[in-house]
């Protein structure tokens, strides 16, 4: 990510903040280099168990040039998948949880290496978020690969 890429991420996060400018200031200066947003306003995720999310995501990559942002937390037990907002409220899959209005959660700051939650697809700033009918499909697929080859990625 270049840095005026980074910066242009980093403004759209923060637009969420109750208050940007303290958000802004907080993450550049927190040494685990993480804010915590709320959901809901801009977008939602959709979280995964980490093996179903990593097929996701590989699934994702090879349909579209590039997917809304995602997240994984330490040791990629968990794959977050930025959404449009209200997604979570109209989601019906079992085994996937999902952060929407109401519910924070803790976001790296764009660009910098953090010691536990990380940007897998970091955020381009432009407001991409992933479709969540090309989500569900891509979830199909990878469910689908999981049970056929036990888990291999390619």
């Amino acid at each position: 990510m270049t840095a005026s890429g980074s910066k242009t991420a980093v403004e759209w996060l923060a637009s969420v903040a109750p208050d940007p400018d303290a958000c802004r200031w907080e993450w550049e200066r927190n040494p685990l280099g993480v804010a915590l947003l709320p959901a809901g306003r801009r977008w939602d995720v959709l979280i995964l168990p980490g093996e179903l999310g990593g097929h996701t995501l590989d699934v994702l990559t090879r349909l579209v040039d590039r997917p809304g942002p995602v997240l994984a937390d330490f040791g990629d037990e968990r794959i977050g998948f930025f959404v449009p907002p209200g997604t979570v409220a109209r989601w019906l899959g079992t085994g996937v949880r999902g952060a929407g209005a109401g519910t924070w959660i803790v976001v790296p700051y764009p660009g910098r290496a953090t010691g536990g939650v990380r940007w897998l697809v970091p955020p381009d700033g432009s407001g991409t978020l992933t479709d969540p009918t090309l989500l569900e499909l891509a979830m199909h697929e990878a469910a689908a690969h999981i049970a056929r080859d036990g888990g291999k990625r390619d």
